[in-house]
């Protein structure tokens, strides 16, 4: 076992995984399972979580347990806890929380019925995963929760207003149980994304910011909207979940990790090829929009 291994101690850990089929929930997955962690996973699309299971297999990795259900289900939910519980002989390390989604349109055009799907899929059923979560935790001493939230969560986001309302309470949620466990050494911390092509965000209509058919295009685009001028991939985002699975970041708390290239540091300034770094267009950007 050579020195990373020996600070991380991930093998032979457990895992769930609530989302865990394909995106986000994938990229986390495949990251923890080649750190030696047992996963459980569960997701609604049957497809997509046998797609991750087939890629954790392939590096090496186990899934004893997978379901098909929808998370927004408590009882469904539950009962997933439960069989995990069966599985592993009551033992959870690890929780990963990813299930989210949203779409696009103005809070003035939308519906209460729409902002309760919006909170049920972003925000209420990670409370009952928490519930479920804590007293198994506190059996064992320790635990550590990863939740998805999103930039959306830290800056405005027109177009998608209750989604970014339920993603920054989320990280509130999370701060405040990082200070409640905190004594029990049951940490839970928050991974923030920005823009990861996922097949889900990629749906998201005039918000998946789809592939330019352009290549030259396509590369300038991230140029100027990411500091480092490229979108992200699973990778980037495995990354963070690995480390705040692990001992490595065994008094990181109430924290967010923000795998987006630079975005939310930069806030509204983008890099044109023209100028360099400015908070407002060019000139010759003003110029076309202007015919």
């Amino acid at each position: 076992m050579g020195y990373l291994e020996e600070r991380a101690q991930l093998e032979g850990k457990v895992a769930l995984v609530i989302g865990g089929g394909g995106g986000l929930g994938e990229a986390s997955a495949v990251e923890l399972a080649k750190a030696g962690v047992t996963l459980a996973l569960c997701d609604r699309d049957e497809v997509s979580l046998q797609a991750t299971i087939q890629a954790i297999e392939a590096a090496g990795g186990e899934v004893a347990v997978s379901e098909v259900f929808d998370a927004r289900d408590a009882e469904a939910l539950s009962a997933f806890f439960d069989r995990c519980d069966k599985a592993f002989s009551n033992k959870l390390d690890i929780l990963v929380n990813v299930v989210g989604g949203t779409f696009r349109g103005n809070f003035a055009d939308s519906t209460p019925k729409a902002w309760d799907a919006l909170m049920r899929t972003n925000f209420t059923w990670l409370l009952s995963a928490h519930h479920l979560a804590i007293p198994r935790m506190r059996a064992a001493g320790k635990g550590s929760i990863i939740n998805f939230t999103s930039i959306e969560g830290y800056r405005a986001a027109p177009g998608f207003a209750v989604y970014a309302a339920m993603k920054a309470g989320v990280a509130s949620f999370t701060a405040t149980l990082a200070v409640e466990l905190g004594p029990e050494n049951i940490r839970v911390n928050c991974v923030a994304p920005d823009i990861t092509p996922t097949p889900s965000m990629r749906a998201i209509p005039g918000g998946g910011n789809p592939p330019a058919e352009d290549p030259e295009a396509d590369a300038i685009r991230s140029q100027i909207a990411f500091p480092m001028a490229r979108e992200g991939v699973y990778e980037d985002i495995g990354g963070p979940v690995l480390f705040l699975a692990s001992n490595l970041s065994s008094y990181v708390t109430g924290t967010t990790i923000h795998p987006d290239g630079g975005t939310w540091a930069s806030k509204g300034w983008f890099n044109w090829p023209s100028e360099g770094f400015r908070n407002v267009p060019p000139a010759e950007v003003v110029e076309v929009f202007k015919t």
